[in-house]
């Protein structure tokens, strides 16, 4: 599945820009200020409706516009295009159209490939609270096995219940024993979540490894750290047992919404003691080894949005980011000059 235009007309200070995108590696080179980030942008926000760099989509809205809209075309493996847009409006809201249609999220997950993005904001990731790590483990989920993508939202539906109930007891509108109804419903959902989170770290853990020891990151490792574990059953009973304590506290203490993946070197966490290039690379590794996965899995493969990620490479590390790239999918690389792009990436450039 490949994305083959993208329009941007209007999105921040791109007043209508349309790039046709080959498949492979495409280089948007040009200096600061021109643009490249906000292109990147656009066409995160016309694939998912999002942005990447702001929860509030009107921040795309140029200044003394009234909206924001960006549209790109897909071509799916039986060589049928689509037309995503996504678009904002300071009085109308926001809308997310695949051909010109409305359509619910999963049905426009399933007509684009899935985003992934590296910039200097998407650090957040590593150095960031764990909430950032868990739905990116989540979308990862998703992605790999889309009989699972379901399992965050099923959960959280039922945390939310839970929680209402447990704030409305904690306030004395009721006894305990009303929330045995929500501890089987919410153990049933958080079973099937902590095994697929498990389970997709598993599977990540050799290729984080890899790619970061290639980007100079020795001794790196992903780790998940779920908060709570076992059957449906076991779960249950762990919630009884934490009954008391979470109405004192007035909510939910104890399962997968308090699960941490864990980014270490050489036994340290990299949130913590990481350094800034540190971090970069253990990024980058985790988003080469999610490709990596669903390329083996014959999945559709992620297509990349690397935003300024050559700057802080050395050459050598530069040639290992691009061979790594050459393995298959599609990607966007921005870059002020030329220089930082190695020549087996410049095949395609567009210039802004």
């Amino acid at each position: 599945m490949l994305v083959t235009a993208i329009e941007a007309k209007p999105v921040r200070s791109l007043g209508d820009v349309r790039i046709e995108l080959p498949p492979g590696i495409v280089s948007l080179i040009g200096p600061n200020g021109a643009g490249k980030t906000n292109f990147a942008e656009a066409l995160y926000f016309a694939l998912t409706g999002r942005s990447f760099r702001t929860a509030d989509r009107r921040d795309l809205i140029p200044f003394g516009d009234s909206f924001a809209r960006a549209e790109a075309t897909v071509c799916d493996e039986d060589g049928i295009e689509h037309r995503l847009l996504a678009s904002v409006s300071r009085t109308e809201g926001r809308r997310h159209l695949l051909d010109a249609s409305a359509a619910d999220p999963a049905t426009l997950a399933r007509h684009r490939p899935p985003v992934a993005v590296f910039s200097p904001d998407r650090l957040v990731l590593v150095k960031g609270p764990p909430a950032e790590r868990r739905a990116h483990l989540d979308q990862f989920v998703a992605a790999r096995w889309p009989s699972r993508s379901e399992l965050r939202k099923r959960y959280g539906q039922a945390l939310a219940q839970r929680n209402a109930l447990v704030a409305r007891l904690a306030g004395g509108g009721g006894a305990g024993a009303e929330l045995g109804v929500w501890d089987a419903t919410l153990a049933e959902a958080a079973a099937p979540l902590i095994a697929a989170r498990d389970e997709a770290v598993e599977e990540l853990a050799e290729g984080f490894a890899a790619g970061a020891g290639e980007l100079g990151l020795e001794q790196a490792a992903i780790e998940y750290a779920p908060r709570a574990s076992g059957t449906a059953s076991e779960l249950r009973e762990g919630l009884a047992e934490r009954r008391d304590q979470d109405l004192r506290m007035g909510r939910t203490s104890w399962g997968p919404h308090l699960d941490e993946l864990k980014l270490t070197a050489a036994g340290r966490s990299l949130r913590r003691y990481g350094s800034q290039g540190q971090q970069r690379s253990a990024l980058l590794a985790l988003l080469f080894a999610e490709r990596d996965a669903l390329l083996e899995a014959r999945r559709v493969t992620p297509l990349l949005l690397l935003d300024d990620v050559m700057s802080e490479l050395d050459p050598g590390r530069r040639e290992r980011l691009v061979e790594r790239l050459e393995r298959g999918g599609q990607a966007l690389i921005t870059a002020a000059d030329e220089e930082s792009i190695p020549a087996a990436a410049m095949a395609s450039m567009v210039r802004m």
